[in-house]
């Protein structure tokens, strides 16, 4: 009986080895230059920014502010991407200036300034 223990525990040994042997699988690593959340971000705020104009929450003054520092993070994030790769600390960078111009544009939308809204085409 205790043969056989050994005897198993010994092939389970064996097909655990020969597992862990394997060659590794290789992940192509990722774009070094890509910033899909900045980028959907940068996105996500120009729809809100039209929404706003089309409803008449903001004015032309405001939109014409909100689409300048909209330009300024898109030109931050091309610069970021120049050398060929974006380091932590310039995502973290991006996403902070996101963040800020997203409560810029809740702040511009939920003011008391309206303007006439769109005519619908």
């Amino acid at each position: 009986m205790m043969k056989i223990h050994t005897l198993i525990s010994a092939l389970v040994l064996a097909a655990s080895g020969a597992a862990f042997a394997q060659a590794p699988v290789v992940v192509a690593p990722a774009d070094p230059t890509a910033t899909p959340r900045v980028d959907k971000r940068i996105a996500n705020q120009q729809k809100r920014i039209d929404q706003g104009v089309a409803s008449g929450q903001l004015t032309a003054k405001e939109t014409n502010r909100l689409d300048k520092r909209e330009a300024k993070l898109a030109a931050n994030t091309t610069a970021a991407k120049a050398d060929g790769t974006v380091t932590q600390a310039e995502r973290v960078k991006l996403n902070r200036e996101a963040s800020r111009n997203s409560k810029v544009i809740h702040s511009q939308k939920h003011d008391r300034q309206t303007a006439a809204p769109a005519a619908a085409k």
